[in-house]
């Protein structure tokens, strides 16, 4: 069996890795993990390679559409796809629900009070698009205007790319920046938190940060991190008992389970 992963230098693929793993021990098998580095033409590499090789089937955090993964299944290689929920009915698909995610952050900086708040991430990414999408409409709902809402746009989804947000947010006029910030993931969460000491912020005084994720270091940040946590773990197992059975059972019907993330409150947002 392999594992595509689209960075596996980010925990949170790491702890659906080991989840994977447990799974497959089980069963006496090996696992292969991939990384694409979230790179279209890595992963397509990677794709015909695994299919040469002939495993059990894939696991795959695809970075992009990419014909191959959706003509495996047809000559023989099952796949599962990870943390996406977008493949439709052409495979079996295991997902956290992001949108909602985007709410419970949503509502928590709300209950705490702030009315200036940011949205943190890149474009392209359709897991970033759901939780900001998320975010913003259960902002309207609650009564904020989300035409106000600073969206601070990053490179990617790293430390550093956190940091230069804290940069920017920094530089904004202080009637305009916001005092909470909602980041894509967590590794954006912990970056803008070591950014906010270069730049003299305080979190949570002057910005109250939460992420995404609830990876292992969150809570060992140098400020424990508020973050929508998901069952990473139970992401992989799940992947990988979906796989087995399509592989092995000629009545294999494609599911598409998407678990419910909760809100896991430290003291970066209060």
């Amino acid at each position: 069996m392999a594992f595509v992963a689209s960075d596996a230098a980010n925990p949170f693929f790491a702890q659906i890795a080991s989840g994977v793993e447990d799974v497959v021990e089980q069963e006496d098998l090996s696992l292969f993990i991939c990384n694409s580095r979230q790179q279209p033409d890595r992963q397509a590499a990677y794709l015909s390679r695994l299919e040469q090789q002939r495993v059990l089937g894939v696991l795959i955090t695809p970075v992009a559409g990419d014909k191959l993964i959706d003509a495996l299944p047809a000559r023989g290689t099952p796949v599962v796809v990870l943390d996406d929920s977008s493949s439709g009915n052409l495979h079996c698909s295991v997902s956290v629900d992001d949108n909602l995610g985007g709410k419970l952050a949503a509502e928590h900086l709300a209950e705490l009070g702030h009315t200036r708040v940011a949205f943190v991430g890149p474009p392209g990414f359709r897991q970033v698009s759901e939780r900001r999408e998320g975010f913003e409409t259960a902002l309207s709902r609650l009564g904020h205007v989300t035409s106000s809402i600073t969206q601070v746009v990053t490179d990617g989804l790293t430390v550093a790319n956190g940091r230069a947000a804290a940069r920017h947010i920094a530089d904004l006029p202080k009637s305009e920046r916001p005092t909470a910030a909602f980041c894509a993931n967590d590794l954006l969460a912990i970056g803008l938190i070591r950014g906010c000491v270069d730049v003299n912020l305080s979190v949570p005084g002057d910005l109250a940060v939460v992420g995404y994720d609830d990876i292992e270091f969150a809570e060992t940040a140098g400020v424990p991190l508020t973050s929508i946590a998901g069952p990473s773990r139970e992401l992989g197992r799940a992947a990988a008992r979906l796989l087995l059975d399509e592989s092995a059972n000629p009545e294999h019907q494609h599911q598409r389970v998407k678990f419910t993330p909760h809100l896991v409150i430290r003291s970066s947002s209060c």
